[in-house]
């Protein structure tokens, strides 16, 4: 059945234009009800037999629950004692339109059978019998949200009527009183939400889950105002319009919880930082919202702190005035002035999310207000009401923020789930993929369903657009264990006696294909990721492992004759006596891999340091039984060199055929500022750094040398590093700047690893319209839609990497947690007002000796911030001055176990601290491939 609406519009020529407006009603949808007895349904999924069980419905019924409930309850929603709910479509549309993570959790209960998540679609049904559709039109007047409320109850009052004959009844509910005196209105079963389950007889503890009503929110707040009120969203946006405001992301510092920054995106790639301090101009923004910031007067502005400030974990009163606890922020603020500095005037965009964490249990005697700690130092406490507080004292659990009123010191929230007990692997484990967001749920049947059927085997339709390479003697050289291989090289000498070189790269996109649910899982994981002793893989491991993967003497269309470590490889390159094709093949790669370096590094490509460390893993135990920094061979930059060659190639070949829509990679040069530090750290050594260009540094780097200080060119290199920009992925039509600083390439991409990188499989597919092999789809030429996908692709990067990090953290701690105190050899690497960062380089640790304390007097401290040195009573810290320190485990915090150093040499009299937060050192930048 069709409804229509006619109406006209002016053109901008003056004239009119006739508008028709068609909506489609349909007879033969159905209920969802294996109960129901008039639907002729092909499938159902509410069952009459399996309700919930409540003291306020003791009886069989399905919920409905309104778009409200389903955006701010989502976390009850998904307990498995919730089932048998029906999901309208107006709810549906609503909720996609306002919150995609909740959209996405929303798709996924419904998909997970067992819930018995059935979605009606009201916006099209009219019932065949009965002149009664659950569609309706918009009333005039009526306002979008009215409208809605209004379809959700006429639905609802159909499905009452529709299965009262089958002894069912239909449950609505809402958080919202209007809508809820309206149904009351219509004689429909209605309940607000915290009312309905709080009445389930099983799973009481769902009620911790419930998030907070506003009423709620009321009674737990003081009286006394501590923030200033947030402005209306309309007056930010005429702020910002008429440029009072700045609109930016916020970024909470980790080493001190009283100051911020927010990135403000201007014009083309100039960007703002604006500095944020103090608990009032932080005004209750929490790290990564989108907020409104306004600047303070010039004469108002300061500098970042130097002071590393840490919240000691003890409660607040909202009570108890701040001043103190800033004092030492003021101090430091009055140094010097210089940074553009604001306040936080407004809230655009919440980006809050589920976060892990642990309980403090409250001192107070029954009562059920605790405070919940994160795991990431950049988010505030939570004040969450529990009455399962004594069975979740060292649990790791997940607690999600439900508001943050002008008159509390923290957020309110609720509690979510328990991740299991603090410490353990498998928790530590959940609870750094949930952080860093890594999606690592197991693949959906839906998803698996567009793998290849094995067994699998290369047909002659195959081979019509292939060049067969099977003669030929190609290797692959990787990591010990590596099983996702995608990468080959071959290299022979040709009759005219030049050497012919192959890049031979596995066709991920050959089984991925466009727009299918496994393309767009891997789309949205974006890449694999590495853990110690474990992949998250960004496709399933029928392709990661095993069609897509290079192995030797496996029948493919590259056909692997070896399977190589770097070790290995290096090996029969070395031995003289080898003269087998695969060694002889090895050696031209070699050689010609040195001469692309030497010529790369000519031109201005970087060279830079970091220590990178591999954990030797108990094959019974998976514990790390060994640490130890990783050692580059010469057949590591023979890959590197060839992976770089075959990006460089790909990147020109895509964008000379699609211009506007080219999936390529770029790095930044980094603004002059970055580089303050390793000027300092060069210049306390008399040795003079050039940064107007990447080729003026690599020079100047490769000769800067200290005597007797043979580490000094290393310290330098690893300090290089952490002045450099992220390299991120774009869409050639939507930037100018291709250029690729480290690698000093002006034009770049990812083609070598479509296994583990969704970049490269669009590479792939870019690469194979351009010579014929495959044809072009709408979303591959659409330069917005190659543009957001590249935001997503850099987004999941940059979190693999930190998860990474991570990893190697906790890793760290099981390594030293049986091993007491170790004594080892550092370098100062950074100098702060009250504490020196020191790089141990045996384990690639990183770690904070500070030099004041809390409990009692502290040394005597002078910082000097040109150069920068900090002298502790008599003696006195330059960046990469040699000290000795002890090593050991701290896990007197559960929750923040961390590695402590205490300083041994040189002696202080009276100073014998620790180190709270000991990291491995970032992964370099250098290999881009």
């Amino acid at each position: 059945m069709l409804k229509s609406k006619t109406f006209v519009k002016k053109t901008r020529a003056g004239g009119v234009m006739k508008i028709v407006r068609e909506h489609y009603l349909r007879d033969d949808i159905w209920c969802g009800s294996e109960a129901c007895r008039e639907c002729k349904q092909e499938s159902t999924v509410l069952q009459a037999e399996a309700c919930i069980e409540s003291n306020l419905c003791p009886y069989p019924h399905y919920v409905v629950p309104d778009t409200n409930v389903v955006l701010h309850q989502i976390d009850v929603l998904e307990d498995p004692v919730i089932r048998n709910v029906i999901i309208l479509q107006t709810v549906l549309q609503e909720v996609r339109h306002r919150s995609a993570p909740v959209y996405k959790r929303l798709k996924d209960m419904i998909q997970a059978k067992e819930k018995l998540v059935y979605t009606f679609t009201n916006e099209h049904h009219r019932y065949k019998d009965i002149n009664w559709e659950t569609y309706i039109e918009r009333e005039q007047g009526e306002s979008a949200n009215d409208r809605n409320d209004r379809a959700i109850r006429v639905a609802v009052k159909w499905y009452s009527q529709h299965l009262k004959a089958d002894g069912l009844k239909v449950v609505l509910l809402t958080d919202d009183q209007g809508n809820k005196e309206k149904a009351e209105e219509s004689s429909l079963v209605v309940y607000k939400f915290d009312e309905y389950v709080k009445n389930l007889t099983a799973n009481p503890e769902l009620v911790d889950r419930l998030a907070l009503s506003k009423d709620d929110k009321a009674e737990i707040i003081s009286s006394k105002v501590l923030f200033p009120e947030h402005l209306p969203l309309s007056k930010i946006q005429s702020g910002i319009k008429s440029g009072t405001f700045l609109q930016g992301t916020f970024k909470a510092s980790r080493d001190n919880y009283l100051e911020a920054t927010v990135f403000v995106q201007g014009e083309g790639e100039e960007s703002t930082e604006v500095l944020i301090q103090g608990l009032q101009n932080l005004n209750r923004a929490v790290h990564q919202d989108v907020v409104a910031v306004q600047l303070l007067p010039r004469n108002q502005w300061v500098l970042p702190s130097s002071v590393v400030l840490q919240d000691d974990g003890a409660a607040k009163d909202d009570d108890v005035d701040g001043d103190e606890e800033e004092k030492a922020l003021r101090i430091s603020a009055a140094e010097a002035a210089g940074k553009p500095t604001g306040k936080i005037v407004g809230i655009i965009k919440r980006n809050w999310r589920p976060f892990c964490g642990m309980l403090n249990v409250s001192q107070i005697k029954e009562s059920t207000r605790h405070l919940f700690t994160p795991a990431d130092r950049r988010i505030p406490r939570i004040r969450i009401e529990t009455r399962q507080a004594s069975t979740l004292v060292g649990q790791r659990i997940m607690v999600a923020i439900d508001g943050w009123p002008k008159n509390s010191r923290y957020p309110n929230g609720h509690f979510v789930r328990s991740l299991g007990s603090a410490g353990e692997k498998g928790t530590e484990e959940a609870v750094l993929l949930l952080e860093h967001d890594v999606p690592h749920q197991a693949f959906s049947q839906n998803v698996l369903s567009f793998l290849p059927k094995m067994p699998w085997g290369i047909t002659p339709e195959d081979m019509i657009k292939r060049q067969d390479l099977r003669h030929l003697t190609v290797c692959s050289v990787d990591p010990p264990g590596c099983t996702d291989i995608d990468d080959a090289l071959h290299c022979r000498e040709l009759e005219n006696g030049n050497l012919e070189v192959g890049v031979h790269i596995a066709d991920v996109s050959h089984f991925i294909r466009p727009g299918n649910a496994l393309d767009k899982e891997a789309a949205n994981r974006g890449t694999t990721v590495y853990l110690c002793g474990k992949r998250i893989d960004m496709v399933p491991e029928l392709l990661s492992s095993n069609l897509c993967s290079l192995r030797s003497n496996v029948e493919s269309v590259i056909g692997l004759k070896a399977s190589l470590t770097y070790a290995e490889a290096q090996m029969r390159i070395d031995d003289t006596n080898k003269k087998d094709d695969i060694t002889e093949s090895l050696r031209g790669l070699n050689k010609l891999a040195k001469i692309l370096k030497r010529k790369r590094i000519e031109n201005g490509a970087l060279t830079l340091s970091s220590l990178e460390v591999r954990f030797h893993i108990d094959s019974e135990t998976h514990d790390p039984i060994d640490l130890q920094t990783k050692e580059l061979m010469e057949t590591n930059s023979m890959v590197e060199e060839f992976m770089l060659l075959a990006n460089i190639s790909v990147a020109q070949k895509i964008y000379d055929e699609f211009p506007d829509c080219a999936l390529l990679r770029k790095h930044p040069a980094p603004p002059p500022s970055n580089y303050d530090i390793l000027l300092k750290a060069a210049k306390s050594k008399n040795v003079e750094i050039h940064t107007d260009s990447a080729k003026a540094l690599a020079d100047s780097l490769d000769v800067a040398k200290v005597d007797g200080f043979s580490y000094f060119n290393t310290l330098l290199r690893i300090l290089a590093t952490r002045c450099m920009m992220q390299a991120v992925y774009f869409c050639s039509g939507m930037d100018s700047d291709f250029h690729h600083y480290g690698l000093a390439s002006p034009i770049y991409t990812h083609f070598t690893s479509p296994i583990r990188r969704y970049a490269d499989i669009i590479v792939h597919r870019l690469l194979a319209v351009a010579i014929g092999a495959d044809i072009t789809y709408p979303d591959l030429m659409d330069k917005h839609k190659q543009s957001a996908l590249c935001n997503n692709l850099n987004y999941r990067h940059k979190m693999s990497q930190y998860a990474q990090r991570a990893s190697v953290a906790f890793h760290t701690q099981l390594f030293f947690k049986s091993r007491g105190i170790l004594n080892e050899e550092g370098f100062v690497l950074f100098v702060r007002k009250n504490a020196i960062i020191v790089l141990i380089p045996k384990f690639g640790l990183e770690g904070t000796v500070f030099f004041d304390s809390k409990d009692k007097a502290g040394p005597s401290l002078v910082f000097d911030e040109e150069g920068p040195t900090l002298k502790v009573e008599q003696t006195t810290f330059h960046i990469f001055d040699k000290v000795k320190v002890t090593i050991s485990l701290d896990d007197s915090n559960i929750q923040h176990q961390k590695i402590r150093m205490a300083l041994t040499e040189p002696v202080i009299p009276g100073v014998s601290v620790a180190a709270p937060d000991v990291e491995p050192q970032a992964k370099k930048p250098k290999v881009d491939r």
